[in-house]
């Protein structure tokens, strides 16, 4: 059992007045990391949303059936809310009338459960995302040799806990996760009709990781217009598949200003897209997978630490660039990306002086410093 970040967070939370919601991708661990804290309570009622007559029954019901549902529950767990009509009317009439209760609820969909409960929910909910294990939490499981030794593994295989525990079958659970799992919410939530764009948007992608993109040139990949381009990514966004940098741009006239950076939340499930599974040692893209990594673990830590900084990277016409920027609190700081400890990188003195930044080479050697908080 690998002891995630999130889980005293939402322990502090608990019975604090406002609901408790969980979302992330599917099979990244939610309901086990909820069950896991409900072992320290007592009068737990839990409802799956996958469940037909837990469907029927939380559909809309009126004040005096919910008081008979809920019974003499102190917690209510709902497991894959997303799958009830109208959850969120029915989460906010249990908020608003047995304010004794905690209501708890998890949701592999972004599109569903967030818009179901974003109004009704208003100011009666602490929100939550949990990601594939990050590396913090893997490196406390493992322990520091370990983790070190297993460094590769995972910027090839990724985090998902299926996959991290079985190991010696991981590239096929990897390649099953990404079939069945991840394409099943974005085509049937997404309402999409011809997954093969889908795959190769996806795939297009995941050769660009760390190199801008535009939706015409992603388009011309795919075969599809640009305004489908962003429909796909803004669905394979809120399906916790991939993320966007925006460019920094503020006083220079050449700075890149309109094309985005595009990531993966999981090196594993990138590989995985593109059918390429093979060792670290035997590969060409060993400097995309480093930078898709150390961003992608950036974010969750950031995240799990409520730290909101704005994040972006840096690029001129003239090719000047910085792989990540990370303003905090107006404060700027550059971070360049180099596997190899080795290599030595100057950051440009036009961003360094015009911005005022502090800026740091990530390597092999100093990487921890960069994701721990």
């Amino acid at each position: 059992m690998i002891k995630r970040s999130l889980e005293e967070n939402i322990l502090s939370k608990l019975h604090k007045g406002k609901a408790i919601i969980v979302i992330g991708p599917r099979q990244v661990g939610k309901t086990t990391l909820l069950k896991t804290i409900l072992q320290s309570v007592s009068g737990v009622l839990i409802l799956n949303g996958d469940d037909p007559t837990t469907q029927r029954i939380l559909n809309r019901p009126n004040l005096m059936q919910l008081k008979q549902i809920l019974g003499n529950s102190k917690t209510v767990f709902i497991d894959e809310a997303q799958r009830i009509n109208e959850i969120g009317i029915t989460a906010k009439l249990i908020v608003d009338e047995f304010p004794s209760i905690q209501l708890i609820m998890s949701g592999s969909s972004a599109f569903e459960l967030s818009q179901q409960t974003h109004e009704p929910l208003t100011g009666r909910k602490w929100s939550f995302n949990l990601w594939p294990i990050s590396w913090q939490e893997w490196q406390n499981h493992i322990g520091y040799v370990q983790s070190e030794q297993d460094l590769e593994n995972r910027l090839v295989l990724g985090f998902y806990p299926d996959v991290l525990n079985n190991l010696a079958d991981s590239s096929r659970v990897l390649m099953e996760l990404a079939d069945s799992y991840l394409y099943k919410d974005v085509l049937i939530y997404g309402n999409l009709k011809k997954p093969e764009e889908i795959q190769k948007l996806l795939q297009a992608i995941a050769f660009q990781v760390g190199n801008e993109v535009s939706l015409r040139e992603l388009g011309e990949t795919v075969g599809i217009d640009p305004k489908t381009a962003e429909r796909y990514i803004g669905i394979l966004e809120k399906a916790f598949i991939i993320f966007r940098l925006n460019p920094f741009s503020r006083n220079l006239r050449n700075e890149i200003k309109s094309n985005r950076k595009i990531y993966f939340y999981d090196n594993g499930i990138r590989n995985a897209i593109i059918g390429q599974l093979q060792p670290l040692s035997t590969r060409q893209d060993v400097g995309q997978l480093w930078e898709n990594f150390l961003i992608s673990e950036r974010l969750k830590q950031l995240n799990y630490s409520n730290l909101f900084h704005n994040k972006y990277f840096w690029r001129t016409a003239q090719q000047q660039e910085v792989d990540y920027v990370e303003e905090q609190n107006g404060k700027l700081f550059g971070y360049e990306f180099k596997w190899n400890e080795k290599r030595k990188y100057s950051f440009p003195k036009t961003f360094t002086t015009t911005y005022n930044s502090e800026n740091l080479l990530v390597n092999r050697e100093n990487f921890r410093d960069f994701l721990q908080y």
